[in-house]
């Protein structure tokens, strides 16, 4: 039977029809309708409560909410700065505006948003928590060893406030990490639905749902254009990928269109209504490829559209969800002394889990000049997200920048002042901060070109490089990674291992900077390196697109033959082809 709970719009919806000149009654139902997920109808009731209520802050703050949560982000800052300066003192209207500035590209001022609601609310860890995952993304390391130890003490005593994907920058180890998440994903099934239990199939031919924020230009998109295109060639597989983010034109967003039986667009629809979609296309499975990241809908899965779900791909980590019954990954990326801190059972597959766009070119390498970088020296290069370059990473480096004479670090841009920052850390940790060189976000094609002149691409811990390596890797570039004690630590490793470079995941930071220094040291020995890396991208099973999908279809299959025959999810196990 369906878990029976009243819906809170309903009643929301009556109290306005009961008052409609009550303009909190209709800031009550904003509130409801962007909880439900319906930001069209969240922004409208707050647009009718200003009406009534001019300037009111929690109108203002809900419409700026609802703006924030439809992309319009420039209006959604502009609604909650006025909000902000009618209520001062309120520390979640600071929140929803630093929100707001990130995605307004206003980095310096969503810093000076949150570090106002730490300062209004010292305590909360959630506010905390903002804080600090967004002083990561800037470099701004103030005060982050204090704010971290707040953030993991509020995990530790089981607070639910706390987001799972900021959590994964934090230095806590695997069980920590399925703590977090366990108390979000209690939190969010304590408020949804249950559909009635989804139809268990019987038909030869898999049904296979796919939902993501990421479907077009996105390190998703990239990741499973290829991969997708090689399973539509399976007979037995029928693919339906579930849009939360609108076409963006592109072209892997048609080639995503063109690979799947059905592309269903749910971008910006409500919770209830994209779970309905996904139980109308009777799936067999449901991949959840976001999860706690930034522009998931956790609350679809929670409210269980498809017969079996499976986190895999985006969101490095438990999902600690019941609603979660298998995570998809290799056994590097997941031994099994660590699968033990999941919630889901392990899929195994004998190939790295992270598929690969095996179709993207690789344009002629541009001259260095034109890049920024000297003419002579090693090029190391950290393409990571600037979050991931903590304090201990960004030592290791310069410790390697300090051994190798000539030798530069090339990093990605960062937002704000971030690029100014690290030269800053740079100079008091005594090196030049003009041996640190900058690249700005360029497209695919063209990063891809630029990653020919990287020598060695320098990885960062605890939160390592996914896509970014796997780029890498296909450009020619070698990775070296310290493998750690979590997902998020390991997808490097499985990728090195998986092209059979092993010898590129070193057992700790000591190790690292000593095979660094050694490599730049040696130009012969990185040339011979980098060949390698050529050859084995073609002989390695790592960018074999149609061996992974037929792996993809067996585990698939081995989860739903254990489901017709009623058997609970248990580990599996593909083995090698």
């Amino acid at each position: 039977m369906a878990q029976q709970r009243p819906d809170p719009r309903i009643e929301a919806r009556l109290a306005v029809q009961r008052a409609p000149e009550d303009a909190m009654a209709w800031i009550l139902l904003s509130d409801v309708e962007l909880g439900a997920g319906d930001a069209r109808n969240g922004a409208g009731a707050a647009q009718r409560a200003l009406q009534l209520a001019p300037g009111h802050p929690e109108a203002l703050a809900r419409l700026g909410r609802g703006l924030w949560m439809l992309g319009r982000h420039r209006e959604a800052a502009q609604a909650l700065r006025a909000a902000a300066q009618n209520a001062p003192g309120h520390a979640g209207i600071a929140v929803w505006l630093g929100h707001a500035l990130e995605d307004a590209g206003e980095a310096e001022a969503a810093n000076e948003a949150y570090a106002r609601a730490h300062a209004l609310a010292p305590e909360h860890p959630q506010i905390a928590a903002y804080l600090l995952a967004w002083r990561r993304r800037l470099c701004d390391w103030r005060g982050i060893d204090a704010l971290s130890r707040q953030v993991r003490t509020a995990v530790a005593a089981g607070d639910a406030a706390i987001e799972p994907f900021a959590f994964l920058s934090e230095d806590a180890d695997a069980a920590e990490q399925l703590a977090c998440a366990r108390l979000r994903a209690e939190a969010v099934a304590a408020h949804m639905p249950r559909l009635p239990p989804a139809p268990v199939r019987s038909d030869v031919r898999l049904r296979v749902g796919f939902m993501s924020n990421g479907f077009g230009a996105h390190p998703t998109g990239l990741l499973t254009a290829a991969f997708f295109e090689a399973l539509r060639a399976h007979d037995r597989v029928d693919i339906h990928l579930f849009a939360l983010n609108a076409d963006d034109g592109s072209i892997i967003r048609r080639r995503l269109q063109a690979s799947a039986h059905a592309l269903h667009d749910v971008a910006d629809r409500p919770h209830a209504e994209i779970a309905g979609r996904i139980r109308d296309a009777d799936l067999d499975v449901l991949f959840d490829l976001r999860g706690w990241g930034g522009g998931g809908r956790p609350e679809v899965l929670a409210m269980r559209p498809a017969p079996l779900q499976v986190n895999w791909l985006a969101y490095p980590g438990t999902s600690g969800a019941p609603w979660i019954d298998y995570v998809l990954a290799d056994r590097v990326v997941l031994p099994a002394e660590l699968a033990i801190h999941h919630s889901e059972q392990p899929a195994w597959l004998p190939r790295c889990f992270q598929p690969s766009d095996t179709r993207r070119e690789v344009p002629p390498a541009p001259s260095r000049a034109g890049c920024g970088l000297p003419e002579t020296g090693i090029v190391f290069c950290c393409f990571n997200n600037s979050y991931k370059l903590n304090p201990a990473s960004f030592a290791r480096l310069m410790a390697v920048l300090r051994q190798v004479p000539g030798s530069v670090l090339w990093l990605l841009s960062g937002p704000g002042e971030a690029d100014r920052r690290l030269r800053e850390a740079a100079e008091a940790d005594g090196i030049d901060p003009d041996r640190l060189v900058f690249m700005p976000k360029q497209p695919q094609a063209t990063y891809l070109a630029r990653l020919q002149l990287a020598d060695l691409f320098l990885d960062c811990n605890p939160y390592n490089a996914h896509t970014t390596a796997s780029d890498a890797l296909w450009a020619g570039c070698p990775v070296l990674t310290r493998p750690g004690a979590t997902f998020a630590a390991r997808v490097a490793a499985s990728l090195n291992h998986h092209l059979g470079m092993d010898e590129l995941n070193v057992d700790d930071d000591a190790a690292f900077v000593a095979l660094a220094t050694a490599l730049g040291n040696d130009p012969p020995r990185l040339a011979a390196l980098r060949h390698r890396v050529a050859t084995l991208r073609e002989r390695s099973g790592l960018f074999d697109m149609g061996g992974f999908a037929t792996d993809f279809a067996g585990i698939v299959t081995a989860m739903v033959e254990r489901q017709r025959r009623g058997d609970p999810p248990a580990p599996l196990s593909l083995a090698a082809g």
